[in-house]
């Protein structure tokens, strides 16, 4: 981590002077924003500094560097998935994240240091009690009701299952409940003796083993839209006068949870009320490129509101009555936080930077310049590093993992370079040469500030995939070359419909394709055509009951399916008995060539391909029989284990006969087969 290095640009003029006009305007080029933010907030009394980007992906990506710099004092708030008015939930994990965020705001101990989100996220209305959102809160050793935890987690929107596996599921087994919170990245076992919580750890999905002990979880909630009496009310008044989705409040009237309910927050909730508006008397706001922010939040308002024309005829509803919006205007944000705080905003616009200053406007600019293209410009790369050392600079070499950063000394060592590695993020600030392991996008030069950052990629020319990868399923659209109008499908939501045909629809001026699904009744869903992950081809019988929309009759086969699956796994126990009494070959520990192979893939691995990587070596390396299949949808990374167990044999003596498409692979990384 890089803790210090931004302290070093508390000197920097621009910056400097930023701190005096509560409305500066700021050009800052792209690749020095996460280290000038992160000097911002450091020097600066505001608290949180919240970041307005134009777009959900740079958001996300200029949070990712800010970690760098700052850790956990780094939040993102990220918006739906969904589009406004879809009958579809956003993930748990989103939802989660922004309970998570909105508790984190209430109490200035906690409140993060810098907030980063996009546009969508900023004017999308909130729901009501936002800011009374609180986790529920577990500690070994305390006292714990086990039926009142149980009613918490349902009122949270957790579903009760047989076996926990998914984020917001929970189960009970005697005195033993297994939760896994929305926000957390493996789930947790409550061990209860009577009332006190005896033992608290964290389990695997894979094993439904304990593994770690914990002291304390916090439990945010699955859904964030929650029924109340309010909003229960406020759903039989819509029961009337909107009879066109008259099932889907009567559901939420009764205290119904069900799939997509969160769509029609526009017509459950009359306050507009915004993350802004929960933001303390010190915060203060900085717009990221403020002119293309505010084109975006237009087209986000234009999109919804060409959706709801769109919809209106296919809802039989009036389309001349206005449908109610999700989001609000750009200005309404914006005068909101000028009326409230005197502290101003700042805005960072990298295309004045060359401008100058208008009339009456004080416009500085952070002096940056970038590294030469990695590729063919090696020596002088090198040279500029030996130049920037001699001069004073303090010139960090940022590696994506450890295991790079060896590689990369090594580089440079034979290079001439000899830079010291350090773990300690304030040994940076001192001038001199480091390597550290810090996944940043991209590095620069910072003249005034004396600071050089050379991330990975612009070394090697090979760009990394930093983000955190998440769970998400995959289909093939190989799948659906033959569906025929008529065909049954299965959607992981709302169970088994039938394909009606693909319809065209033309929203925010832009027009997509969409998948019509007919259910039970006349309930009807509309599948982007980028969504076919939700959808699996019907493999039952010829002709099945169609489910109904948001109905339980779907989620009961689930459980008959789960029992099944159970009486087969006690079987394969048996089987598996007798194969570990075998006996088999025993490869050997990696060898440094392996790692060097290894550490030419392009990509940062997922948890779940390092887990897979991790278990197949130490498969070969045990003296039994491999009993283990490796599978997946495209793309999930099977081939990159598959060559690296295939080099491990051949460096143990062992043939190895490779199909033609894992060895152009392979070739491309070095490797000769």
């Amino acid at each position: 981590m890089l803790r210090g290095l931004a302290t070093a640009l508390r000197d920097e003029p621009a910056l400097m002077r930023a701190l005096g006009d509560p409305d500066a305007v700021l050009g800052i080029a792209e690749v020095a924003r996460p280290i000038s933010i992160a000097a911002l907030s450091h020097t600066s009394a505001r608290r949180p500094l919240l970041v307005a980007c134009p777009t959900g992906t740079m958001a996300a990506q200029l949070a990712e560097d800010l970690e760098v710099f700052l850790g956990d004092e780094v939040a993102l708030f990220p918006a739906w998935e969904t589009l406004p008015f879809e009958r579809v939930s956003p993930t748990v994990e989103t939802m989660g994240r922004r309970c998570e965020l909105l508790w984190r705001l209430r109490d200035p101990e906690r409140c993060p240091a810098v907030i980063v989100a996009g546009a969508r996220a900023l004017l999308q209305r909130l729901v009501p009690d936002a800011d009374r959102i609180a986790p529920i809160t577990i500690r070994r050793g305390e006292s714990v009701d086990s039926d009142e935890l149980i009613g918490r987690l349902a009122a949270f929107g957790y579903r009760r299952e047989p076996l926990v596996e998914h984020r917001g599921e929970f189960s009970q087994r005697g005195a033993i409940v297994d939760v896994y919170p929305s926000t957390a990245d493996h789930p947790i076992r409550i061990d209860l003796w009577g009332d006190e919580v005896d033992r608290l750890t964290a389990f695997s999905v894979a094993d439904q083993r304990s593994s770690d002990d914990l002291d304390m979880v916090r439990i945010f909630p699955a859904r964030e839209l929650r029924i109340d009496d309010a909003l229960r009310d406020r759903a039989r008044g819509l029961v009337a006068s909107e009879p066109w989705a008259r099932e889907h409040f009567e559901r939420i009237a009764e205290g119904i949870a069900f799939d997509g309910m969160e769509s029609w927050l526009p017509w459950l909730v009359a306050d507009e009320r915004l993350v802004t508006e929960l933001l303390g008397d010190d915060a203060k706001v900085v717009l990221i490129e403020p002119r293309r922010l505010r084109d975006r939040a237009r087209d986000l308002l234009a999109e919804e509101a060409d959706l709801a024309r769109t919809l209106a005829s296919t809802w039989a509803r009036d389309p001349e009555r206005e449908f109610p919006s999700l989001h609000v205007d750009v200005d309404r944000l914006l005068a909101h936080n000028a009326a409230t705080t005197d502290h101003g905003i700042w805005s960072v616009d990298s295309a004045i930077i060359d401008s100058g200053s208008d009339q009456g406007v004080d416009r500085s600019a952070v002096a940056v310049s970038g590294w030469p293209p990695a590729l063919g410009s090696a020596d002088e790369t090198i040279t500029r590093i030996t130049s920037l050392i001699a001069d004073g600079y303090r010139v960090v070499v940022a590696a994506d993992q450890d295991s790079s950063r060896a590689r990369l000394s090594q580089l440079l060592i034979d290079a001439g370079v000899d830079l010291m590695v350090t773990e300690r993020p304030d040994d940076v600030v001192r001038p001199g040469g480091w390597i550290v392991t810090a996944p940043i996008s991209r590095g620069c030069i910072l003249p005034t500030a004396r600071v050089a950052l050379l991330a990975e990629a612009d070394l090697t020319g090979r760009r990394r995939a930093h983000r955190r990868a998440r769970a998400r399923p995959r289909v093939s659209a190989d799948n659906f070359d033959d569906l025929q109008p008529g065909n049954y499908v299965v959607h992981e939501h709302h169970g088994v419909g039938r394909y009606e045909a693909m319809v065209t629809r033309s929203i925010g001026g832009v027009e997509r394709d969409y998948l019509l699904i007919a259910y039970r009744g006349d309930d009807k869903l509309y599948v982007p055509s980028d969504q076919l992950a939700s959808l699996r081809r019907y493999s039952g019988g010829e002709a099945p009951s169609l489910n109904r929309l948001g109905g339980t009759d779907f989620a009961a086969t689930r459980t008959r399916v789960r029992s099944a699956i159970r009486e087969i796994a006690q079987e394969l126990v048996l089987l598996y008995q007798q194969r570990v009494n075998a006996e088999g070959f025993a490869f050997g520990a990696d060898t440094p060539w392996q790692a060097e192979m290894e550490a030419s893939f392009g990509y940062v691995e997922t948890p779940d391909q390092q887990r897979a990587i991790d278990d197949v070596k130490a498969d070969m390396q045990a003296a039994v029989p491999m009993d283990r299949l490796l599978c997946g949808d495209v793309g999930f990374g099977k081939t990159e284990v598959a060559i690296r167990a295939a080099f491990k044999a051949i460096q143990d003596g062992k043939q190895v006969a490779v199909l033609a498409p894992t060895t152009l692979l392979a070739n491309q990384h070095g490797s000769t087969f």
